[in-house]
């Protein structure tokens, strides 16, 4: 009885495993994206145009055209087709020309009044600070968003036990499914990152409990804390929500319009997303400030100088100086003020079931200095069921025409398939739909450290059953994305 009702307890605090929707690489027609569709159709054309023209002599002349657009369609190169590399190819050589991969500081020519100091296409960015809650609003013009950041802690997941693991799981379902339901939230981003222990923790801990009578136990206590602090290694969550203002127009425009409107408006999301945190039981700071996120934009560019910026409360808080001074971008990686960094995308998710803690060799990696970032992008349940059906259809098409032709199905296309099903039956079921995104920036102090890092945090992916990439040609956007709190994307 007594073995019993052990096994009773063990299933009923049974963690649950979690499975991933694969990666959609089904393309237009039998498999081919667009592009490939169109490059082999320009292939086509030609050859008709040659029989129709000049027969034989003209088929010569257009046969290297016809080879050329064959290799571009089908011969792949990292991971992608080669003419899947061209935009990437023909926008980094524009950049080169224009001079766009470096960015300089002025330091005479201050940057106009509310703009953020950032490189890139970043530099359109706008602060609002809420005149309610003191919070700073960042406003995207050319995307129309509104985007505030919030810290959250919470207690060590893999410390837990499975039931308490499984109960956070579900209230951080509840918190994702409350952002589906708005219909006014563009996009969520979870930002964890590991910073360099400044040692205030410590010492504001011994201030406080601890009893300095002079003695020799008192004493050495302290000069270890003194010295283990700063070498020591913290992690910070920060939760970001960005407004769409185009779904919220008629809102914003209730609220008073502009951007007094548009912060009235996200300051109700910021509300109900709150609350959703508190019953999740996971802890939310007051939305941060200015100065906060320029601590944050600022250790970003500059990690040497993040555990200075912890120590003195009253120095790097200004968001018209808190960007890099000087940022060079290069094919593989980025170079700002005083690291070099990488940016590496998670391409695969786990494709067999998983526990809630797979991350865990990505995220407690030590001695790497990284920034994660799952960037969510919620879909209204309508959009989704709509795109659901789309899916169903072209798969239903094309197994049909594969059918036809006698192409075999493999197991890839039935995968997703089910995948496409699955999502179908959760929507049914009352779960939100969201698009994930997951990129890591890794951080180091030269390039050869940058190298290793990188090697490593691709070894701790591997552990953890995901795949990952390495961004080229776009890391300077891709930084951005990945190590700022700013509900951006690449």
């Amino acid at each position: 009885m007594a073995s019993r009702n052990r096994a009773e307890r063990r299933d009923e605090y049974e963690l649950s495993p979690v499975k991933f929707s694969r990666l959609i690489r089904r393309g237009v027609l039998l498999g081919l994206s667009v592009s490939q569709l169109i490059v082999l159709a320009l292939g086509g054309l030609s050859v008709i145009a040659a029989l129709y023209l000049g027969g034989g002599i003209l088929l010569a002349y257009v046969a290297p055209f016809c080879l050329l657009c064959a290799v571009l369609a089908w011969v792949p190169a990292g991971g992608r087709k080669l003419i899947e590399w061209l935009p990437i190819t023909l926008r980094w050589m524009w950049r080169s020309t224009g001079g766009q991969l470096i960015y300089r500081a002025r330091v005479v020519k201050p940057r106009p009044a509310g703009t953020l100091a950032l490189p890139g296409d970043a530099a359109a960015l706008r602060e609002y600070v809420d005149p309610v809650t003191e919070a700073a609003m960042i406003h995207d013009p050319h995307a129309m968003t509104l985007t505030a950041v919030v810290r959250v802690t919470h207690p060590a997941f893999v410390l837990l036990d499975p039931g308490e693991q499984e109960r956070r799981v579900s209230g951080w379902g509840r918190v994702l499914a409350t952002c589906c339901r708005s219909g006014r939230i563009a996009r969520i981003q979870v930002l964890e990152q590991t910073l360099p222990d400044s040692g205030s923790g410590l010492a504001e801990w011994w201030a406080a409990h601890g009893r300095d009578d002079g003695s020799w136990t008192a004493a050495t206590y302290r000069e270890l804390i003194e010295r283990a602090g700063p070498a020591g290694e913290r992690h910070a969550t920060t939760l970001s929500v960005a407004l769409d203002m185009r779904t919220a127009a008629r809102q914003i425009k209730t609220a008073g319009g502009g951007m007094r409107g548009a912060a009235a408006v996200l300051r109700q999301e910021m509300t109900t997303l709150t609350a959703a945190l508190r019953t999740a039981d996971l802890t939310a700071s007051a939305w941060c400030g200015p100065g906060e996120i320029a601590v944050m934009l600022r250790s970003a560019y500059d990690p040497a100088v993040a555990a200075t910026l912890e120590r003195h409360r009253d120095i790097g808080r200004d968001l018209a100086t808190a960007g890099p001074v000087a940022v060079t971008e290069t094919w593989q990686h980025l170079r700002s003020d005083s690291a070099f960094h990488a940016v590496l995308w998670i391409t695969e998710w786990p494709r067999a079931l998983v526990f809630p803690g797979f991350l865990a060799p990505i995220l407690l990696s030590s001695g790497v200095r990284r920034t994660f970032s799952l960037i969510a992008t919620p879909i209204r349940s309508d959009q989704a069921a709509r795109d659901i059906r789309k899916k169903k259809t072209e798969y239903i098409s094309d197994a049909h025409q594969r059918q036809r032709i006698g192409q075999i199905e493999d197991a890839q296309q039935s995968a997703e398939y089910q995948d496409v099903l699955q999502q179908e039956a959760d929507l049914t079921s009352g779960h939100g739909i969201l698009r994930y995104t997951g990129l890591i920036a890794v951080s180091a102090p030269g390039v050869d450290e940058l190298e290793a890092a990188v090697s490593a945090i691709e070894q701790a992916a591997i552990q953890a059953s995901c795949e990952t990439r390495r961004l080229v040609g776009q890391q300077a956007q891709s930084f951005t994305a990945a190590a700022l709190p700013l509900c951006r994307t690449v």
